[in-house]
Formats: structure tokens, sequence, C-alpha cells
């Protein structure tokens, strides 16, 4: 794993995790699962492969310093800032060039996003090992797909096609977000959960972005080695599913079973910490008595609970959010509708 490089994705903002989750400390940088910034979780699952001085964090220049002060030993020319969001095809892609620059074309790089959960550790790291050797001996590019625990039409999928290599296969379709019945069908079929970890080697993900990716080859080819001309020219945001993956037929899937999650909206977190004997999952001062599969978080501040069900209660900011764990995952549309100095306290 000499030649293994980790990059990880740290730039978003988390509006799902609001009012806890704002700009300038998003969901990353909270200690939502463990008493850790997940940044931290993340970069510590990553460094037995690859070390602080293999370890790329792409982030926005607003939150470089925070990353930095959340990762001393990541040095910090290896916190890259993108001057612009452009979508994770133009992140990904840049940094396999800062990664060809300074390793060469066939260092492998492995990507994962900063604010997950990973319930197994060690065969999360096992199966990131088998993605990185299989990306390096066969010149694809590699995704792993989760083995799903349940149908969730807030993930998307991936269908397996024909076996290539041990238990590797090739990607027949990406699904992006099926509605419920469909979701049920997919897993009845063997498809995976997208979960946006992949490996390829540098070279390989440059030379698939010239050939399918016009809305950042172009950029590519006009501006090596300078961001701000890299991210500016990029005519329209892509992801690297729609951008590359889809589009190419060099994608292979191995299958991942290591308890990971999303950790998607506050009701999520029922799923990555310990319950009580009632099903709450409870952060700071709280009381709860006669109520059953409640998340609060708060926040210097006292709740209590009494005779309630499924709710999301959340003290942060001087701001009370109650919700319903049904309604956690619509709070972008709740964002949109509430006044800049409620949204932004």
């Amino acid at each position: 794993m000499s030649r293994t490089w980790t990059v990880i994705l740290a730039g978003g903002i988390g509006s799902r995790f609001w009012p806890m989750s704002t700009s300038s400390r998003p969901k990353q940088l909270l200690p939502l699962v463990t008493g850790r910034p997940m940044l931290v979780d993340t970069f510590e699952r990553l460094e037995p492969l690859s070390g602080p001085a293999r370890t790329l964090v792409l982030t926005s220049g607003a939150l470089a310093g925070a990353v930095h002060a959340a990762l001393p030993s990541v040095p910090r020319e290896n916190i890259i800032t993108e001057p612009r969001a452009a979508g994770t095809a133009a992140a990904l892609t840049w940094a396999a060039e800062l990664i060809t620059v300074r390793d060469g074309a066939d260092a492998v790089m492995l990507a994962v996003h900063a604010d997950w959960a990973i319930g197994d550790v060690p065969r999360f790291q096992s199966v990131l090992r088998e993605a990185a050797l299989l990306a390096e001996s066969t010149h694809h590019l590699v995704t792993v797909g989760i083995v799903p625990r349940r149908a969730d039409s807030g993930l998307g999928y991936i269908v397996p096609g024909a076996v290539t290599q041990g238990v590797a296969r090739h990607v027949e379709s990406f699904i992006e977000k099926p509605e419920a019945a469909r979701a049920a069908a997919l897993v009845a079929g063997g498809a995976l959960w997208n979960s946006g970890i992949f490996a390829w080697c540098a070279g390989d993900l440059i030379e698939e972005v010239r050939v399918h990716c016009p809305e950042i080859a172009t950029s590519l080819a006009a501006c090596a080695n300078d961001a701000t001309r890299f991210f500016g020219g990029v005519t329209v945001p892509i992801s690297i599913d729609v951008g590359v993956l889809e589009r190419s037929s060099r994608v292979l899937v191995i299958p991942g079973d290591f308890g990971w999650s999303d950790v998607g909206t506050w009701a999520a977190l029922r799923d990555v910490r310990t319950a009580d004997a009632d099903g709450n999952v409870l952060s700071g001062s709280v009381q709860a008595r006669d109520s059953r599969n409640n998340v609060v978080h708060a926040s210097r501040s006292t709740v209590v609970l009494f005779g309630v069900s499924d709710l999301v209660v959340v003290v942060s900011e001087g701001i009370t959010l109650v919700t319903t764990v049904q309604h956690a995952t619509q709070l972008k549309s709740l964002l949109d509708s509430l006044p800049a100095e409620v949204r932004n306290p």
C-alpha cells in the first residue's frame, strides 16, 4: 500500500443536521456519532492505508482552517481548497491530477466522504485494500457497493453485471434514489447500495474523464496546475457517478458489508448510536419518561420528554427544532422557507 493515497471529500454543509450544522461548522466537523468530529473518525479509519503524508482532504476555503485544526498531522499542503463548488467529478479529478504530479499516474487513490459512520472498521479497511489492489491490477475504476440491510428509497443503487474476477463484477447500471417499490425489487434482485467509495489509479480516472466527461475535460486540458482556472472552467457542476461512472465501460463493483451508514438525517442516528431501553438516542442533558424511539440533542440546555414517540428534538445555538423522525428527511425544504436570521443564527 506504499503508493496508495486516500482522498477525503469534506466540503459539504450538511443542512439536514440544522440547527447544529452551520456553514462554518458543518456536519463533518460535528461529533454526531462519537465524541469526536466525523472527519477525525474518517481520517483515523483511513490512516493505516496511506498515512498522513498521502492523505488529501478536499474542502472549501472557508473550512480549511477548521479542517487543519481537526487534522494537525495532515500536511497543510494536503488540505486542498476548491475555489468553487463544481461537483465531485471535478474535485476527484483535481485530486487525481495532484497525485499524478506528486507520485505518478499509477498511484492508487481511495476516495471517501468525511461524514459516514462505519460499524466494522477492520472489515472496512480490508475491503478498501481489496478495492485498491483490484484497481491497480485491472486498471478499472472500482466502487464498493454496500450489501443492503433494507430497501431504502433515500439511497442510490448499483446493479451488478457479469462476474469478472473473484467477487468483482462489472457494473450494469446505477439507479438514483428509486421509489420504494423499485428499491425493494432492486434489493431482491441483488443490487447494492451506492456508497460513494471509490478506488482507481490516478491516471486511469483522468483518462476516463477526458474520454467521457466533456463538462470537465475541456477545463482539465486548458488549466493544468491552476486550481482557480480549472474549477472556474468547469462548464456544468456534475457528480462523479453521472459524469464518469455511468458513461464508462471500465467500472467494477465489489461488495462491502461493514456497517456503513451515510448518516443522512438526525433520524439516522438511531442506526449508529447506542439507544436506551426504549429506543431513544439521547445526547446532552435529557430526561425521557414514557417516551420511545426519539432522537434528542441538547446543547447547554435540558430537554424533558414525556409520553412522546418518534420525535427529533435539537437544541443548539439558541434554536430549538422539534420535528418527527419522518419529517427529519425534509430539513432542506424547511430551511428554504425560514428567514435568514433563523437559518443562520
